[in-house]
């Protein structure tokens, strides 16, 4: 087995993958009890046709080409997490002194660090989503994504390097930022409360069927859960070109309920996935076509 193939396969043991094997088969479990309930959704959900369709098939093709993009390109290029908490904690030091709080135990700033941060990494990564939507030029990486016909959980790896960068530097400057606050006021007592290695809440979330939202169980939740957190049948809606400017949350709907993209997933008529630009049918296409589109862009507006 090659290295490539080898960090794909890893990614069923890592609790910070979305392929973990404890999420996989927590969304499998979720799946089979809706498909015993919803019997109409199971020719849809269990044929062949789905998993062999072209656009899943890319999807696998390029899960094993980005471990190795990643390994290569991206990865040396994303600012590291512990240059950002020195930065941050040594910024803090030299224009406010010396400051250390004293007045919680180290359980309850391990709780308090767990929280802020998956709180904070959720509303950056609902932003910086956001962003790939309404910026022109950041549209034309993130339409990699958003050109998958049929949902997988291995169409969440569906994502143009660049926007991997992009998210790279979100994670490196949250969790650096936290982190560098955190050790300026508590000093040593900060860590992460996790379970099996991964943030507790993350890891909560996630089990509680993330893979499903890459997928075509419509399973939502009722109207004022859906308000808090997104259901898998909500990130569908957000993958079809009616709802394509709706439900930009990663695991919290919080912030698309304050910012006004809310879409409930109750009441709503079929939906169609994936967007009608028809550019990305190869591997070279993921990774060039975004790049030709802007660069003609660009040269139809200024050059004349």
């Amino acid at each position: 087995m090659d290295a490539t193939l080898f960090d794909s396969f890893w990614a069923l043991f890592s609790s910070n993958k979305r392929l973990y094997w404890h999420f996989l088969l927590s969304s499998i479990f979720i799946a089979s009890i809706y498909l015993l309930v919803f019997k109409k959704e199971r020719r849809v959900n269990l044929t062949m046709k789905l998993w062999l369709h072209a656009s899943a098939l890319l999807d696998y093709k390029y899960f094993i080409l980005s471990f190795f993009i990643k390994s290569l390109m991206i990865l040396p290029v994303v600012v590291g997490i512990n240059e950002v908490i020195l930065f941050t904690y040594e910024y803090l030091l030299d224009h406010y002194g010396f400051v250390k709080i004293s007045i919680f135990s180290k359980t309850e700033v391990m709780f308090l660090f767990t929280f802020v941060l998956f709180v904070l990494s959720d509303f950056t990564r609902y932003w910086l989503h956001r962003l790939l939507h309404v910026v022109p030029w950041l549209w034309e990486f993130h339409k990699v994504h958003h050109s998958a016909k049929v949902l997988t959980p291995i169409t969440f790896y569906r994502v143009h390097p660049i926007e991997n960068i992009l998210f790279g530097f979100r994670y490196s400057l949250v969790v650096g930022v936290v982190s560098g606050v955190f050790m300026y006021f508590f000093g040593a007592y900060i860590g992460l409360v996790e379970i099996v290695g991964a943030n507790a809440f993350l890891y909560l979330f996630s089990l509680a069927g993330s893979n499903l939202r890459h997928s075509h169980i419509k399973l939502g939740y009722p109207k004022m859960i859906e308000s808090i957190c997104i259901s898998p049948h909500q990130h569908q809606l957000h993958h079809s070109s009616k709802y394509l400017n709706k439900n930009f949350g990663g695991y919290l709907a919080i912030w698309d309920t304050i910012f006004g993209t809310l879409q409930h997933s109750k009441n709503l008529s079929a939906i169609k996935i994936g967007i009608e630009d028809k550019s990305f049918v190869t591997l070279a296409d993921i990774l060039f076509v975004p790049f030709v589109k802007i660069y003609k862009k660009l040269r139809k507006k200024y050059v004349h």
